[in-house]
Formats: structure tokens, sequence, C-alpha cells
């Protein structure tokens, strides 16, 4: 995860209007001096309401972008995309799709909620159900620290953090999990592999969560390792198989 990345979208359902610059792109001007901000049009997201709807997408999604860039949003100090632009949003989405249980969904308050406010929609959809984890798959894909969500949707970043610790549980299981994380650990060089086994030590000994995140920062830094060993001393910090989603 990083902890400096700021990930936040807008569905391109209609023009803007100023509650949409106040309740948003006000805290968009101010955060993109102040992290890695990741902007995006989410598309896709607005099919989980609107997928009946006669709207010309297209033109909502320029005219949108237009407006954020009137605004101040400033794409060389931010990344702005479209979500449809990127289809590992879709792919991650459909792996996530496969392990997450339908209980979880079901009772994310936001579905019963929009069924109510929504009652001249036919929301009795997959795509209406799964919006959430589509959402996390967004915030996933990007390892974003900061999201910046309303009330309604606080639940949805909750369900993030649980899918994301049920898809490490699955995959990142291992045969030799131990030697390899070990072998890992060797190509780090003998300074900081020292500093390593002591945080880890700290954090597994004593729950020292400062240990914890210098450790996780420390990892970030390696430039000896491959992805997969930074996975495997990621998880192997909290006593756990491969952190493949953080």
């Amino acid at each position: 995860m990083q902890d400096n990345r700021v990930l936040s979208g807008m569905r391109p359902t209609g023009r803007l209007h100023l509650g949409h610059y106040h309740g948003v792109l006000k805290n968009w001007l101010d955060l993109q001096n102040e992290y890695d901000s990741y902007f995006f049009v989410a598309d896709w997201h607005a099919f989980t309401t609107h997928y009946s709807d006669k709207i010309d997408l297209e033109t909502n999604v320029m005219e949108m972008v237009v407006d954020w860039l009137a605004a101040g949003i400033n794409p060389n100090t931010s990344t702005i995309f479209v979500q449809s632009k990127v289809p590992e949003h879709a792919e991650l989405h459909l792996l996530l799709s496969m392990s997450t249980p339908l209980s979880w969904l079901e009772r994310v308050p936001s579905y019963k909620d929009q069924q109510l406010k929504l009652k001249t929609k036919d929301l009795g959809t997959y795509g209406f159900l799964g919006y959430p984890l589509l959402q996390s798959a967004d915030i996933l894909m990007y390892k974003a620290g900061l999201v910046p969500v309303g009330e309604d949707q606080v639940a949805h970043v909750e369900l993030t953090r649980e899918v994301a610790r049920r898809f490490n549980y699955l995959y990142g299981r291992e045969a030799g999990f131990e030697e390899k994380a070990e072998a890992a650990i060797t190509k780090m060089g003998k300074k900081q592999a020292k500093s390593y086994r002591s945080l880890r030590k700290a954090y597994q000994e004593t729950g020292d969560t400062e240990a914890l995140v210098k450790a996780q920062a420390l990892l970030k830094q390696q430039q000896n390792i491959t992805l997969g060993d930074r996975e495997r001393l990621s998880g192997y910090i909290e006593g756990v198989g491969r952190i493949i989603l953080p």
C-alpha cells in the first residue's frame, strides 16, 4: 500500500454542478498538491445503476474531464484516466468475485439503501450487487492508502480490507514459504537483512506496529529482490503467506 497515494473517481452519469465542485473537486484541488493523486472517470461504475438508461456516455466522459481541468485539476501533478480504458480493473474485479462470499456483498448497507431510494430502477443485478467489489478492485490496483469517500461508502472501504485479506489467505500460501522467505532475506544484504529480522522479531513478539511500518518501508527500498520475494517478506513479517494484495 502506498500511504502517500490517493484514489478518487466520479461516475459520468450527467453534467457536473456546484454540488460536485463543493463536495468533491475542491477537495481534489487540495489533495493534488499534497499526494500522489489518481483521479478517474468511473464509467463502468455508471452502468451499475444506469445500464438501461439512454445516456451519451462518451460525451459525458469528455465533458467531465474538461470540467475537471477547468476547475483546476492539473494533469502535470495528478494522474487522470478513464476506468474502462484500463481493462485490468475488470480483470481484477472478476478474480475477486471468484473468492468473495455472496453474503459479504449482501450485507453492505448501501445495497439495500440504494434499492429503496431508486425504486424505479431494476437493481436486481450482479452489477449492482458487485459494485463495492469493483470499487475494491479500483483501490487495490493502485495500492491507494487514501480513498476519500462519502459516509455511505465507508463500508465499501472496510469490505476492501476483508477482500484483500481473504485473497491473500487463499492464494498467498505456497509450499516451502518459509525457506523461500529466508532465501529472499539473504538477497537484501547483510545490514538490511539484520534490520529486517530485528523489526520482524519486534512486531511478532511485542506487536510493535511501528516496527511493522518500518519493515514495510525497508522492503519498498530493496532493489535486489523480486516482486514475488517482496510479497513473501511482507507476509513473513506478519506470520502469514505472501501479501499479494496489500
